[in-house]
């Protein structure tokens, strides 16, 4: 049986290019090649930039409130296919049915209901002087860009998209060639909603086509989730036309437990922050501090839950809550981290190995691995692996934990567990992070923007700061007087 062939998404509909350059999507549970994609070509871009402009003029003209009511139809059809989306989802990334059906659209639906609902009242200001006055206006940027990544692809089109468009502007979406078909259906039910033709378009390809999205002189602003070294590539690109740019990037997070924490909840934390997703997740909390005298039976604990709880197989299976990551080169590239553990004499106590479950004998399957007996100086514990490798070290006292929890150059994310309320505070804001948990770890509502410190990013997504990113600021000054002038 032949395989579906997907186009490229603009202008409201599926558009073929020219070329007939097509790439392969792999399902990481099976290791086959389960559909094709037409890739971008120079058509298609030219094309993508005329109807974001197109779109941009007609979606920024109309009123606020007009469409809030047409991202919010589009909130409605996410919801009701969610578990069709959720599929998608599942197969292009390896990650469990059990997590995508209850996360990765309703999170994505949550961010445009929470920016459709704030579009409305986006307003300036008023100010009075000498006898005059000025007054300030959120004005749409223009054509905007966003460069999606394979761990969570439709949850990040939509967090890319839903201040984008709640403010008036249009957007070009290149999702990650490795999962690049959340995104088409996304822009399917835009255009569903309502939304005009142009205002939301998916080009499809490599990092050759993401780069012609960072140079186009055309594209007001660029936001980018991924590796902290392609992100410097494309803060450099954008700068050659001085785009705004948003950069989600990698991290090393600190989880800290305290000696009176729960610790039966903060090895749900250290598992969730780890193992969730396979580990590809960017926020994790990698580096796991637990304080000395509770070390024992908190190894005890993660040892056995992750021995008796973790279940390996087809991530379509209800019961899997443990998948495959998402290529073989990335897989090759997990190992090799484990590898390097071992060699600089870091304890394996669980894992590092390849698994072939029963039911999905080909796919790309890691043990969850746990290191212990680990150093700040190591590889793992210094490099973000992405995958289901935690590093457990131990600590004697507060100061020395902060330090070493921030001698990193990354500043993602960072979580704190104890019972002592004003720990948990100074702690916390001594954190160089930008996302931060107490006593819980990778909760992420809409409301609450993220983002990085240092090399982990720049910018923020969701919450309404977010807003302020979508936006640009104009002053109109307003004489009521004639004007003193010495000509």
């Amino acid at each position: 049986m032949s395989l579906k062939t997907y186009k490229n998404f603009i202008n409201g509909a599926y558009m073929a290019n020219d070329s007939g350059e097509t790439f392969d999507v792999i399902n990481p549970a099976t290791g086959k090649v389960i559909y094709h994609v037409e890739v971008a070509d120079e058509k298609i871009k030219q094309q993508a930039i005329e109807s974001a402009q197109r779109g941009f003029a007609t979606w920024s003209a109309m009123d606020a409130m007009t469409r809030s009511r047409l991202l919010l139809k589009a909130v409605n059809l996410l919801r009701e296919r969610n578990d069709e989306l959720a599929k998608i989802e599942v197969l292009d990334t390896g990650k469990p049915w059990q997590e995508a059906s209850v996360v990765d659209v309703l999170s994505g639906a949550d961010s445009i209901e929470f920016f459709a609902g704030l579009a409305p009242g986006i307003e300036g200001n008023q100010q009075s002087v000498d006898g005059d006055f000025y007054y300030t206006r959120r004005e749409a940027l223009g054509v905007c860009a966003g460069i999606g990544a394979w761990n969570y692809p439709l949850q990040i089109a939509c967090w890319k998209s839903a201040p984008a468009l709640a403010c008036g502007n249009s957007m070009i979406f290149k999702p990650s060639e490795e999962t690049p078909l959340g995104a088409l259906k996304l822009a399917e039910i835009f255009t569903e909603a309502g939304i005009p033709d142009g205002v939301f378009n998916v080009v499809q390809g490599a990092g050759d086509v993401g780069a012609w999205l960072t140079h186009h002189q055309d594209i007001a602003k660029i936001s980018f989730t991924g590796e902290v070294g392609t992100g410097k590539k494309v803060m450099a690109g954008a700068a050659t036309s001085l785009k705004d740019v948003t950069m989600e990037l990698g991290g090393k997070s600190p989880l800290i437990i305290f000696n009176d924490a729960d610790v039966d909840n903060a090895v749900s934390a250290a598992m969730l922050g780890n193992f969730y997703t396979q580990g590809e997740i960017c926020t994790n909390g990698t580096r796991v501090f637990v304080e000395k005298s509770i070390y024992p039976v908190f190894i005890e604990k993660l040892l056995q839950r992750t021995r008796d709880n973790i279940i390996v197989g087809d991530p379509m299976d209800e019961k899997t809550n443990f998948g495959a990551l998402i290529s073989a080169k990335h897989f090759e590239l997990v190992m090799k981290y484990i590898n390097i553990g071992i060699d600089e004499g870091a304890t394996l106590a669980h894992g590092g190995k390849a698994l072939q479950p029963a039911d999905a004998p080909n796919g790309y399957f890691i043990a969850p691995t746990i290191f212990t007996d680990c150093t700040d100086e190591m590889t793992i514990c210094r490099e973000e692996i992405f995958g289901p490798v935690m590093s457990v070290l131990t600590f004697d006292g507060e100061e020395e934990v902060i330090a070493r929890a921030n001698a990193t150059e990354f500043g993602l994310a960072a979580g704190v567990f104890t019972q002592d309320i004003t720990r948990a505070h100074r702690v916390i804001h001594k954190m160089d992070a930008g996302i931060c948990w107490i006593n819980s770890y990778g909760l992420s509502p809409a409301q609450m923007p993220v983002g990085g410190y240092k090399q982990s990013g720049i910018g923020r997504e969701n919450g309404l700061a977010t807003l302020n990113h979508y936006t640009q600021l104009k002053a109109v000054y307003v004489g009521l007087q004639p004007l003193d002038s010495p000509f």
